[in-house]
């Protein structure tokens, strides 16, 4: 399973939605990242494949950032969630 975490403006959690396979988690960043890009604000409306009851609608104009991570099993591949991971 993919997680697609999109960073909004002034809101301290990330938005998530999942994919199955790894072409359509980069599908989904690729379209994120082409609407950052655009000059034009337009909504963007995405679904989540491992809760599908879940929807998620944010303007492209507020998105800073957005990336990708891979879950297996019941933890992540030894990555913390997030974009910064601080150590000591």
């Amino acid at each position: 399973m993919f997680t697609i975490d999109i960073i909004v403006k002034y809101v301290p959690v990330p938005l998530s939605v999942q994919r199955k396979t790894e072409e359509d988690a980069i599908a989904v960043y690729n379209q994120v990242s082409d609407l950052m890009r655009s000059d034009t604000p337009q909504l963007l409306e995405l679904h989540c494949e491992k809760m599908p009851d879940k929807k998620v609608a944010v303007l492209s104009s507020e998105i800073s950032a957005v990336q990708i991570s891979q879950k297996s099993g019941a933890t992540a591949t030894g990555r913390p969630p997030g974009f910064v991971a601080l150590t000591e």
